[in-house]
């Protein structure tokens, strides 16, 4: 199993860490994890293109986890040799989410037809929404969802990538819960997007504040990668974007609560299982 940290960064812009995407290979299945900023240009510099995806998962409909879903639509579309649609996985809303994104590229799409004859079908998603319990199956990979915290933005799901003997625990944006535990368990790797309370308080903004309360900090990831008897706890999604030389801060932070491995993860960051 091959777990990429495609992006790595947060809605506040920073030229070194596009938006949030994970990429898995396992039993030769290709899953990709949401879908924030440049996220087709992290696939190719990965060596993969959007037909070669077979699902598309997303935790939640936040703007920075989706923002390049339609890159993903068009591209897998405008590639593709025959009609290929896009297995879309994420919670309740994001059919809706799915069809609106499509509906926006309806100039794109007509002109697109109008200038290739050999391109005769529209782009299209197969959407499947879930909450908690399977999300998906095929052979050798097994992909579990359970809720998580993020309110007011509900609901979230996080996801558990079984195959190959390896467990991912992908977790998206949370505070510790139940349903974090339980994705969590036992896993060989756990992501989880992570900020730093002591530097988003020196900000003077109030809306810049108030991100605290439905992130984990470093040491809650910790916690919860101690209390879940993780091996490997990954860390994305810094806020603020870490200054160059204090990487080893944000490893430091979480370590008080979890004597495991620790990454602070760059973007094509990966880890083969």
């Amino acid at each position: 199993m091959d777990v990429v940290t495609l992006g790595t960064g947060s809605p506040i812009p920073d030229p070194n860490r596009g938006g949030s995407a994970i990429l898995v290979r396992a039993a030769g299945v290709t899953v990709l994890v949401d879908c924030g900023r440049a996220v087709v240009m992290r696939l190719a510099e990965a060596g993969v293109i959007p037909p070669m995806l077979d699902r598309v998962l997303l935790t939640h409909l936040h703007s920075d986890h989706i923002t390049d879903l339609n890159d993903v639509i068009t591209t897998r579309w405008v590639m593709s040799p025959v009609e290929l649609p896009l297995p879309v996985t994420g919670p309740p809303g994001t059919a809706g989410v799915v069809e609106r994104t499509v509906a926006m590229l309806d100039h794109d799409v007509q002109y697109r037809l109008d200038h290739h004859a050999d391109l005769t079908w529209q782009p299209t998603c197969d959407t499947t929404e879930v909450t908690d319990g399977v999300a998906w199956e095929a052979e050798g990979i097994r992909v579990v969802a359970a809720p998580t915290d993020h309110k007011p933005v509900h609901p979230t799901v996080g996801y558990r990538i079984e195959a190959e003997d390896k467990v991912v625990a992908l977790a998206g944006d949370t505070i510790p819960c139940e349903g974090l535990d339980r994705l969590c368990a036992g896993a060989d790797v756990y992501v989880q997007t992570v900020v730093r309370p002591d530097l988003v308080r020196a900000v003077p903004s109030p809306r810049f504040q108030d991100i605290l309360d439905y992130h984990s900090s470093c040491d809650d990831a910790g916690r919860t990668a101690a209390r879940a008897g993780v091996k490997t706890l990954v860390l994305t999604h810094p806020v603020p974007p870490p200054a160059p030389g204090t990487e080893d801060e944000w490893v430091a932070q979480a370590a008080t609560e979890f004597d495991g491995e620790i990454v602070l993860a760059h973007d094509l960051w990966s880890i083969t299982l």
